[in-house]
């Protein structure tokens, strides 16, 4: 088993698609990964050799950030955001939507499911 960067890769999938279980990299940087190193991204993870698992930790490790790292820069920006009292800070801290989406429905990602109010009455129209 192919361990990178503290993630255990799933050995039965293709290398291309392996490295996507790493934080921080997606199929396009994966193949770029895997192009720098020059292993063949039809490899089935359980098939590679550990030459070839070195050279990828080694590319990953010196010229990207991933995993904890990556998620610690992120939670920083977020946390400034926040300290200094930015409109996208404010929406973070109340757990809206930070981008610009409506709220009036679509936002459930973000608010949660809303219960509905019992016994609440409509104004009488005249």
């Amino acid at each position: 088993m192919a361990r990178i960067a503290g993630v255990d890769l799933p050995r039965d999938k293709r290398i291309e698609i392996g490295l996507t279980y790493i934080y921080g990299i997606g199929l396009s940087r994966a193949q770029k990964i895997i192009a720098a190193t020059g292993v063949n991204p039809d490899t089935r993870v359980k098939d590679l050799s550990d030459t070839d698992v070195t050279s990828l930790r080694g590319e990953i490790e010196s010229n990207y950030q991933i995993e904890g790292d990556l998620r610690r820069w992120e939670a920083m920006n977020i946390k400034r955001l926040i300290d200094i009292g930015t409109y996208r800070g404010r929406r973070h801290r109340m757990g809206l939507p930070v981008r610009g989406q409506r709220t009036r429905t679509n936002a459930r990602t973000r608010r949660g499911r809303r219960q509905t109010v019992a016994g609440k009455k409509k104004a009488p129209g005249k």
